[in-house]
């Protein structure tokens, strides 16, 4: 039983079962969450998020629902029954969407009898730049765009958002303490940026406002994912604390 919230989550970005339990088993889950995206679920299926759950981890189900509003309550309720610990859909696919997911999700979880998962919005992808926002008809600047999709969330009753650490802390000074920010694109000093435009160290992150980081090729890539896992927690002050 983990005690406490992990605030590390490490994406499972593989392409098959076998390769995501090879990590997985290499991690604990008393220090770290699991994120589960759509290249490792198309091909895994929701056996391998039950499976996870059942080994202890707290799993992030990050599939980025964006449809019909009854399409994407019903797949947020399928999430919930699976017994994940939180689950994303797109602001941008509207208050009426959102609402939809938080009912659904709310009703899964009073049946089974459960606390409920944390259901976020995605604001603006890490992966885009200013340029890129305007290429698709957004018109504004990425900062505007990013606070406004996560206010529209917090009133559509979302627990929080995902977004760059960038805008960590105008997000908490405009939606308060309880509203949750999960942070993509951390990477600890001297790392590759690889794909990511908006980056930021973990304890920058967190000093900004950030609830949880998700971090990905620092620890999955490392020869010892447990020993950076590790030094990560350490350096924000995250260390689990295992009784004897």
């Amino acid at each position: 039983m983990i005690a406490h919230t992990p605030r590390v989550i490490v994406p499972l970005d593989f392409p098959d079962m076998l390769s995501a339990f090879g990590l997985a088993a290499r991690l604990d889950p008393r220090k770290c969450a699991v994120k589960v995206g759509k290249e490792l679920f198309t091909a895994a299926e929701a056996g391998l998020v039950r499976e996870l759950v059942r080994r202890g981890f707290l799993v992030f189900l990050d599939l980025k629902f964006h449809d019909i509003p009854n399409t994407v309550a019903q797949a947020c309720a399928a999430a919930t029954r699976m017994g994940v610990w939180m689950i994303d859909v797109h602001a941008t696919g509207g208050p009426a969407m959102m609402r939809a997911a938080r009912q659904a999700v709310t009703q899964a979880s009073d049946e089974m009898g459960r606390t409920a998962p944390l259901l976020i919005a995605v604001t603006v992808l890490t992966s885009l730049a200013a340029e890129d926002l305007l290429a698709v008809g957004m018109t504004g600047s990425l900062d505007e765009q990013v606070l406004r999709l996560a206010r529209l969330a917090q009133e559509s009753g979302l627990d929080g958002v995902v977004c760059s650490a960038h805008e960590a802390a105008a997000l908490r000074a405009a939606c308060g303490a309880k509203f949750k920010l999960v942070t993509p694109g951390i990477r600890p000093a001297g790392a590759a940026l690889n794909d990511q435009a908006r980056v930021m160290t973990p304890e920058a992150a967190i000093a900004a406002g950030a609830d949880y980081l998700v971090i990905g090729r620092p620890i999955t890539g490392a020869a010892d994912p447990l020993a950076a896992l590790d030094a990560i927690n350490a350096s924000i002050g995250a260390e689990t604390k295992v009784p004897a």
